[in-house]
């Protein structure tokens, strides 16, 4: 029984070259939004948390999403 990591056309391939184009713009997305969403969270955490507009769990996962936004936007403008 022989094996070769080196074959062609192997789904397996396909899928390591799948992810080395297109997941590191995602990581860079997410790590520059955690930095957007810890700078908003701090400014914004006693407004969150006094439950005037929302849960304050989903206020918070609602700014974490708008931050890894921002961070992609500013990933492909910049």
């Amino acid at each position: 029984m022989t094996f070769s990591f080196s074959s062609a056309g192997l789904p397996l391939q396909d899928l390591i070259v799948g992810a080395s184009v297109y997941f590191p713009p995602i990581f860079k997305a997410v790590f520059l939004g955690f930095l957007i969403w810890l700078v908003a969270h701090r400014l914004l955490r006693d407004w969150m948390y006094s439950g005037e507009i929302w849960h304050p769990m989903l206020m918070d996962l609602s700014l974490f999403a708008l931050s890894v936004c921002l961070g992609l936007a500013v990933l492909i403008v910049w």
